[in-house]
């Protein structure tokens, strides 16, 4: 699946608002895979901040799991999220990685 979605400043901060009540707790405020109970369910999370921990999930696996859920994670269903939020909940975590990836190396 692609993602139809195109955000707007509007969409992503939505997106921002439900990743803080539902996924921040496991999946650290900026996707680092340090939320706060991590270590109480001695989870292993992954950190989205890193480029490479999504580059071989597609949009559509992404939405897939969000959707659906994963192991401990439980679904964004949807009775509480159209398809459309999904969709920007992609784009959002995307993007926790792409501030490193897009920044200029710092050569010597």
């Amino acid at each position: 699946m692609v993602n139809p979605v195109k955000p707007t400043p509007e969409s992503l901060a939505h997106a921002r608002k439900v990743y803080g009540y539902d996924c921040a707790m496991c999946h650290g405020a900026t996707g680092n895979g340090k939320g706060d109970v991590v270590a109480d369910l001695k989870l292993k999370m992954r950190d989205y901040t890193d480029p490479a921990a999504l580059r071989d999930l597609t949009d559509g696996e992404l939405f897939y799991i969000i959707r659906n859920g994963k192991g401990q994670m439980p679904p964004e269903e949807v009775a509480r999220a159209k398809d459309e939020d999904v969709w920007n909940m992609v784009v959002l975590v995307r993007s926790f990685a792409k501030k490193e990836a897009e920044a200029p190396s710092k050569a010597p």
